[in-house]
């Protein structure tokens, strides 16, 4: 599985990609879609700082409430500093912004781990009224823990995510927090988080207005999920998503003997190796008291290592 689709819609808007040098269209109202911003990975006309003066020119910004940034040139060897340099010269040009994407590439521009990225943060001290923030990428990534007060939404999307970007989200005071979303990866696209460095959000502590949880994209899925069984924070979710990675019997049975989920609105476990009959009992304890459970295989595959250990998975590594 790969990334082959731009971003559909941020903070509720459609995404409308802005034209490129040259090009004639007609342009919607400046708060009624999601603006991208992209440049050229390879062999570039136009610098993605170029695109952005552009747009700064073109658009009424003040008017502007979502933003994704696209492609930038050499994204797999040239980090996201010029963007969020630029971004944050023009952030007084953007008073209405309430969500920001930074790196909606695609397979054909970057692969998920090729995309190189640096410390995010300042973008959020930067625009300290964000209420959705996300970033794909992981190579280079830096989250250090921070405190801000109006941010709803937060998605990291890596094949690999650096353990210390979660010891920073989940070391941030992050009051109206209510989705998270982390993509954990593979240890060969340099995930290694464990599942001590996740404590602090299943605590739930920092994250009083937490209600949907994803732990995404891991090839620890079955310990993750085991440490979620037992998770305060487990107690407020209306949603608890641990797909696209390794999870199987060990997982699912932690789950099935943990905390309640029957308040769950809706488990999303897809993409796993779970047995028929596990998934049978999750169906008949869950979806009885209203749960919507997704236990679609998906493209998971898996294959019998020489020593008979059989190896998974995750949905996107590269």
């Amino acid at each position: 599985m790969t990334i082959g689709h731009h971003l559909e819609e941020l903070y509720g808007l459609p995404a409308f990609a802005f034209p490129g040098p040259g090009a004639k269209a007609e342009l919607p109202e400046p708060d009624a879609v999601a603006w991208r911003v992209a440049g050229d990975v390879y062999d570039a006309d136009e610098e993605w700082v170029d695109a952005f003066a552009r747009f700064l020119d073109t658009v009424d910004t003040t008017r502007v409430r979502a933003l994704l940034v696209g492609a930038w040139t050499d994204a797999y060897e040239t980090d996201s500093s010029a963007a969020i340099s630029a971004l944050l010269a023009a952030r007084d040009r953007l008073p209405a912004l309430r969500a920001l994407f930074l790196g909606d590439l695609v397979m054909e521009e970057a692969e998920l781990s090729w995309i190189q990225q640096t410390d995010v943060t300042p973008l959020l001290t930067g625009f300290p009224e964000l209420a959705e923030f996300g970033v794909r990428g992981g190579t280079g990534l830096e989250f250090p823990a921070l405190e801000h007060t109006a941010l709803r939404k937060l998605v990291v999307e890596t094949g690999g995510l650096p353990m210390e970007v979660v010891r920073g989200v989940g070391g941030s005071t992050l009051p109206a927090l209510e989705h998270l979303e982390l993509w954990l990866g593979d240890s060969m696209y340099g995930a290694d988080t464990t599942v001590s460095d996740l404590e602090p959000i299943l605590s739930g502590t920092r994250l009083p207005a937490l209600r949907h949880l994803g732990l995404r994209n891991s090839e620890i899925q079955d310990e993750i999920a085991v440490a979620v069984a037992a998770a305060p924070v487990v107690d407020r979710l209306e949603t608890l998503d641990l797909s696209m990675g390794t999870l199987g019997d060990e997982g699912a049975a932690a789950l099935l003997a943990g905390r309640p989920l029957t308040h769950l609105n809706f488990l999303d476990l897809h993409h796993h190796y779970i047995t028929e009959p596990l998934q049978q009992r999750l169906r008949e304890t869950l979806e009885p008291a209203g749960v919507r459970l997704d236990l679609d295989e998906d493209d998971a595959d898996s294959y019998e290592n020489e020593d008979g250990t059989v190896q998974r998975f995750v949905a996107i590594g590269e």
